[in-house]
């Protein structure tokens, strides 16, 4: 059985900026951000636990996939028992910061 996969509202805008910066910065690559995105998800729908343990105080069961051809990490949480991929942050590695995270965005 596949798990579900829910973006937040913080994430949903996190990757439509990152989208557009990819089309509009990466000519020879512009489809490389929605593919690889795209791949992640599809890879944390048969393995949700497939990202390591990025614990924080309000998230203590975070967890962080880095999509390595555009150095952007996915932040998310499994919930197991509701059969869903939580998605908090989608957040270029390159930063050298966290993402913000709150609680229910």
């Amino acid at each position: 059985m596949s798990t579900r996969i829910e973006v937040l509202p913080d994430a949903l805008q996190q990757i439509e900026l990152a989208a557009t910066w990819w089309r509009e910065h990466r000519a020879a690559a512009v489809g490389l951000f929605s593919a690889e995105l795209a791949a992640a998800f599809r890879l944390l729908e048969r393995q949700p636990d497939a990202g390591r343990l990025y614990p924080r105080r309000l998230f203590p069961h975070l967890r962080v996939l880095l999509m390595p051809r555009t150095r952007y990490h996915v932040y998310y949480e499994h919930d197991d028992a509701g059969g869903v991929v939580l998605v908090r942050a989608v957040w270029s590695a390159v930063r050298g910061r966290r993402p913000p995270l709150r609680r229910g965005t």
